[in-house]
C-alpha cells in the first residue's frame, strides 16, 4: 500500500502537541490541532459577554496553545509563515474533520482512561486504513488496544517524539504484536527521510529507550554527586560540553524539563521493573527528593538546583543551590585538572579518554558513571533492543548526546575499559567477553565506507540497517584519503566525487583552510566531477579566523591583511568560477566567511537546521570574502523580475549591517542567502550523500563553467544618499554609536558602487576591490580592534 501524509491531525494541544503541529507544518503538511472545550468563562470572556457556547470560547485552549508555541523562543517553526498551515478546533465540534487525514497522532495528557476516551470518539470517524499512533512516553502501547477494532490496531502504534520536536532527533517506533509491518516500514522511512528523524525501532518495554537509559544515566548519577559530595555548577561543568552532551549539562536541564517530570518517570520505573538488577539506583537518592518534597522543581516554581535573584546593586545574579544545606549560595567556579588538560583538545574523540582516565576528582566521577552506564546498557540487550545500535541511537538523538553509550566505549577501548570496569565492581554483560574472547575489539567498525555494528546473537559484524546511503567521513580515512593538511582533509567518497571536511576549531577559516580549498578545487579539475564542501561535526563554519587578523592590525601590517583579504577574495572566486560543480553542505553555523563560501558555491545543499549570516559587522568590519558582492549582485538580477528598484537592495544592506542571521534553512531562503535552486535536507545524517548526489546532478546535466558577471547594476548616489540619511537618523535617535554609523557608511559606499554620479553597472572584481578598501580601512580603528580582542578573549579588556 502506498501511503503519503498530506494532512495530519494531532490531538491535544499541550506544550507536545501544539510543537508537533509546528513541526509537521516545517515539511509543508497540514495539520488538524484538536484540544477540549473548556468548562468555564475567563474573566475576560466574561466582559465580553460571551458564552460557553461562543466559537471563540470552545476553541479556546488550543488557540491559546498554539499561540504559546509560535511565539516561544527558540521557535518551533522553520518560517513563522507556516503556522498558517495548522488549522484549530475542538473535540465536540471538530473530531468528524479527522475523517479526511492520513495520520492521526494522540498526544493527549498521559492518563490512559483519557486515552481509550479520545480512541473511542476516534473510531467513530476515522476512515479504514488511517495511521493512528500515540506520543506517549510511558504508557505501554499494547494496553491502548483494549477495545479497538481490527483496522485501529493493524494501523496503530507508539510515535514517541522528543520535546522540542523541532530540535531533538529521536522518534521512537512503538509497534504491538498486532501493528501492520507494513505501517512499522512506512513510519520508520517516513520519519527519516520526511520528518529528518533519527526513528528508532523499539520495543514495548517501560520508558521505551532513551528514558529508559536516560533516567538511568541521570538518576545513577545523582547518586554518584551524593556521594562524592559534588556540587551543583561542578556537575555542570562536568556534564556539558566536555564530554559532547548539551550546555544546560545535568542540573540546568532538570531545572528546564522539571524536577517532577524527571521523578515521575524514574519512580514509575522503579515501580515497573521488578527484575531490573541495577533497579535501586532509580529510588531518588536526598538531593532529589528534598527538592521534590518542598516543590523546588526548577524553571516552573521559580527555583531549582539554581535559582534567579537579585543582588544589592539590582544586578540579575543566578545562585546554586547547596546540596548539603539546602540552601542558595554564590556560584563558586569550579577548577579540575582533567579539564585543564582537555582545554586545547577539540576532538571529542581524544578528549573522552583523557578526562576519563584522568586521575584526579573529575576523572573519579567519569569512571564512577560511565562504568555503571556501560554495565547498565550491556544488561539491557535483548530486554529493550536485540540490536546494541539502537540505544546508542536513541540515548544520543533523545538526549542531545554526541555519542551514545557504545559508541563511547568504543572509544576508551572495549576490552581495556572492561577490565577496569570488572576492577570497579561494574562487570559488564557476559556477551561482552564472548565478544572480546572472539577477537572482536569494538562495538562498531567501517568496511567500504559503510558502518557496521556488532550483532551479538550471530556473533559478527552487520551494517546498520537504514545507513546504506549515508556517507561517514570516518569510514574513508583508512583509504580514501586524497589529500590533507592541519586543518582539513581531502576524501574520495566515490563516484568521482570529493568531499572537503573542516577540521579546524569551530571550522573556523584560516590560511590552512583556504589552502584546503584551492587544492581540493584544483584537484577536482584535474581528476574527479566535483566537489562537495561539508563535514560531520556541528557546524559548517563559524567564520574567518580572527586570530591572524587581530596580530596583523595590532601590529598595523595593513598591507598583511590586504594580501589576506585578497588571497579569501581569490578562494571565494575560485569556487565560484572553477571548471567543476562546487556544493556546500551546511548545518549549524555558517556565519562570515563560511556564509560567504556557501554563497560563491555552484549550489547548497543546507540542513534544515543551518543558521546562516554576514555578521561581520559585529567585529566591526563589513564582508570582503565577496558577501557584500555577491548581495548586491543578487539584489541587481531581481531588479529584472520587477522588484522596485532599491527595496531589495535597502533589506539586504539591513541584513548585512543588523548582523541578521537566518535561525534555518527555510529563512536562509527569505533572505535569499539560498537560491531557488538550493536544496533542504531534514535529516542531517543524509546531508553529505544529498550534496554528493547534488554534485553529480549538475555534472550529469552538463556543467559548464561560470563566465564573472560584468552586469551588477549600482545606484551611486542615489542609493548612498537613502543609505546615509536612514544612518544619520538611527544616530540621531542614538539608536547606534558614532562607530557603527562610520562601519555602517562604508557598508553603504560598497553596497552604492561608490560614490558615482548615476546608475550604472560594473563587475564582480570592481566590487571585490571595494569591499577589501571597505574592510582594510575598518581594520586601522581602534574600536574595531577593541571587539575583535573581547571576542578573541572573551571580553578581557585591551591593554596597550
Amino acid at each position: 500500500m502506498k501511503r503519503t501524509i498530506k494532512k495530519a491531525a494531532v490531538l491535544g494541544s499541550g506544550i507536545m502537541g501544539s510543537r508537533i503541529a509546528c513541526h509537521f507544518a516545517n515539511i509543508g503538511v497540514e495539520v488538524l490541532l484538536l484540544d477540549i472545550v473548556p468548562k468555564e468563562l475567563t474573566d475576560a470572556e466574561k466582559a465580553k459577554g460571551l458564552s460557553l457556547d461562543h466559537p471563540a470560547v470552545r476553541n479556546r485552549i488550543v488557540a491559546s496553545s498554539l499561540q504559546t508555541a509560535v511565539k516561544s523562543k527558540p521557535s518551533p517553526l522553520y518560517d513563522k509563515t507556516d503556522a498558517s498551515l495548522i488549522s484549530t478546533g475542538n473535540f465536540d465540534d471538530d473530531m468528524a474533520k479527522i475523517a479526511d487525514v492520513d495520520w492521526i497522532i494522540e498526544v493527549v495528557v498521559e492518563n490512559l482512561d483519557i486515552k481509550k476516551i479520545v480512541f473511542d470518539q476516534v473510531e467513530k470517524y476515522r476512515k479504514p486504513g488511517t495511521l493512528i499512533t500515540s506520543n506517549t512516553s510511558g504508557i505501554p502501547i499494547h494496553l491502548m488496544l483494549e477495545g479497538r477494532s481490527e483496522d485501529f490496531q493493524k494501523n496503530f502504534c507508539g510515535t514517541h517524539f522528543f520535546n522540542p520536536p523541532r530540535y531533538l532527533k529521536l522518534l521512537e517506533i512503538i509497534p504491538t504484536e498486532k501493528t501492520d509491518p507494513e505501517v512499522v516500514d512506512f513510519f520508520m522511512h517516513y520519519g527519516d527521510l520526511y520528518l529528518g528523524k533519527e526513528t528508532v525501532l523499539c520495543k514495548d518495554t517501560p520508558a521505551f529507550i532513551a528514558n529508559r537509559i536516560g533516567i538511568y544515566a541521570i538518576m545513577s548519577g545523582m547518586h554518584t554527586i551524593e556521594k562524592m559530595g559534588m556540587s551543583v555548577v561542578e556537575i555542570d561543568k562536568l556534564t556539558g560540553p566536555v564530554i559532547g552532551r548539551a550546555k544546560s549539562a545535568t542540573f540546568r536541564t532538570m531545572d528546564v524539563v522539571g524536577l517532577d517530570t524527571t521523578v515521575k518517570v524514574s519512580t514509575n520505573l522503579y515501580n515497573g521493573l521488578p527484575n531490573d538488577e541495577s533497579r535501586d539506583q532509580f529510588q531518588l537518592p536526598k538531593i532529589v527528593q528534598e527538592l521534590y518534597d518542598r516543590k523546588w522543581w526548577g524553571d516552573k516554581t521559580k527555583q531549582g538546583y539554581y535559582k534567579k535573584t537579585v543582588d544589592e546593586n539590582g544586578k540579575k545574579v543566578i545562585l546554586e543551590l547547596d546540596l548539603n544545606t539546602f540552601e542558595y549560595k554564590e556560584q563558586v567556579k569550579p577548577r579540575f585538572e582533567a579539564l585543564g588538560a582537555a582545554k586545547e583538545i577539540d576532538d571529542l574523540k581524544q578528549r573522552l579518554p583523557l578526562v576519563i582516565n584522568y586521575d584526579d576528582k573529575a576523572g573519579e566521577f567519569y569512571r564512577a558513571t560511565f562504568y555503571d552506564l556501560f554495565k547498565y546498557c550491556s544488561n539491557r540487550i535483548p530486554e529493550i533492543a536485540d540490536e546494541l545500535y539502537k540505544i546508542d541511537q536513541a540515548v544520543a538523538a533523545g538526549f542531545a548526546w554526541q555519542m551514545g553509550p557504545f559508541e563511547t566505549w568504543d572509544v576508551l577501548g572495549v576490552k581495556e575499559t572492561a577490565e577496569k570496569m570488572k576492577a570497579a565492581g561494574n562487570a559488564p554483560a557476559a556477551w561482552v567477553d564472548e565478544m572480546i574472547a572472539a577477537g572482536h575489539d569494538s562495538f562498531y567498525k567501517f568496511e567500504n565506507g559503510k558502518r557496521h555494528y556488532y550483532d551479538i546473537p550471530s556473533k559478527s559484524y552487520k551494517v546498520i540497517p537504514g545507513t546504506e546511503g549515508f556517507i561517514y567521513l570516518d569510514g574513508f580515512k583508512e583509504n580514501n584519503v586524497v589529500w590533507s593538511n592541519a586543518g582539513t582533509t581531502l576524501y574520495d567518497v566515490g563516484d568521482g566525487v570529493l568531499n572537503l571536511e573542516f577540521h579546524t576549531k569551530m571550522n573556523s577559516i584560516g590560511g590552512e583552510v583556504i589552502e584546503g580549498i584551492n587544492t581540493a578545487i584544483t584537484k577536482a579539475e584535474e581528476n574527479f566531477n566535483g566537489l562537495v564542501i561539508g563535514n560531520e561535526g556541528e557546524q559548517f563554519s563559524a567564520g574567518a579566523n580572527l586570530a591572524m587578523l587581530f596580530m596583523f592590525a595590532g601590529d598595523q601590517e595593513y598591507d598583511e591583511i590586504n594580501l589576506m583579504i585578497a588571497q579569501f577574495q581569490n578562494t571565494m572566486m575560485k569556487a565560484r568560477f572553477s571548471s567543476v560543480p562546487v556544493v556546500a553542505a551546511t548545518s549549524g553555523l555558517a556565519l562570515g566567511g563560511g556564509c560567504e563560501l556557501s554563497l560563491h558555491c555552484d549550489a547548497i545543499q543546507a540542513h534544515a537546521e543551518t543558521y546562516m549570516g554576514l555578521v561581520e559587522v559585529g567585529v566591526g568590519l563589513i564582508p570582503a570574502g565577496g558577501g557584500t558582492k555577491e548581495l548586491i549582485l543578487r539584489s541587481s538580477d531581481e531588479y529584472a523580475t520587477g522588484d522596485p528598484e532599491l527595496n531589495t537592495l535597502q533589506e539586504y544592506f539591513m541584513n548585512i549591517a543588523t548582523a541578521k542571521v537566518a535561525t534555518s534553512a527555510a529563512e536562509m531562503k527569505g533572505m535569499n542567502v539560498m537560491r531557488k535552486g538550493d536544496k533542504i535536507t531534514l535529516n542531517r545524517d543524509r546531508l553529505l550523500a544529498d550534496a554528493k548526489e547534488r554534485v553529480l546532478q549538475l555534472h550529469n546535466a552538463g556543467y559548464t563553467q561560470p563566465v564573472e558577471r560584468t552586469d551588477i547594476k549600482v545606484h551611486g548616489r542615489t542609493s548612498l544618499a537613502m543609505f546615509e540619511a536612514g544612518i544619520g537618523g538611527m544616530q540621531y535617535g542614538a539608536y547606534i554609536s558614532e562607530h557603527d554609523a562610520k562601519i555602517a557608511k562604508k557598508l553603504a559606499y560598497v553596497m552604492s558602487g561608490g560614490d558615482i554620479s548615476a546608475a550604472t553597472t560594473v563587475s564582480e572584481q570592481y566590487l571585490l576591490d571595494l569591499e577589501r578598501e571597505a574592510f582594510l580601512s575598518l581594520t586601522a580603528e581602534p574600536k574595531t580592534l577593541e571587539r575583535i580582542h573581547s571576542i578573541l578573549f572573551k571580553g578581557r579588556p585591551l591593554r596597550n
